[in-house]
């Protein structure tokens, strides 16, 4: 949930301070122009496909339909990927300013362990 708060800030208010600082770290700016096109790219495309689809597959899920299940399983893969291109991206930058536990636990880690956690919970519920 915080960082759809910090995405939808991203959307509406780009440039703000409290963007940049829930996103990036307090007081820093956007280490270029790819930095800032990538990063709003990847906040537009959460809110307008990977929200819905988490939304509607965990509706899916609850009520114990398979395309819920497809759903997840498509999710966890999508966020797998991801978690791998934020390594090779931010690693280097994020890991300094927020160290370990943050970093390993909310700004990748996160999305590379429910990656994980909803393929396999996923495909041992559809096996």
């Amino acid at each position: 949930m915080p960082l759809l708060v910090a995405q939808l800030l991203l959307i509406l208010k780009p440039n703000s301070q409290k963007t940049k600082d829930l996103l990036i770290g307090k007081g820093k700016d956007w280490r270029s122009k790819t930095h800032f096109k990538y990063s709003l790219a990847f906040a537009w495309a959460d809110w307008l496909i990977i929200l819905p689809l988490f939304v509607s597959g965990t509706i899916g899920v609850i009520n114990g339909h398979l395309l819920g299940y497809i759903a997840w399983i498509a999710l966890g893969f999508i966020s797998i990927y991801f978690s791998i291109i934020f390594w090779v991206l931010e690693k280097e930058y994020s890991l300094p300013d927020f160290g370990k536990l943050a970093y390993y636990t909310y700004f990748w880690g996160f999305f590379l362990y429910w990656g994980i956690v909803a393929v396999v919970y996923s495909v041992l519920q559809l096996v």
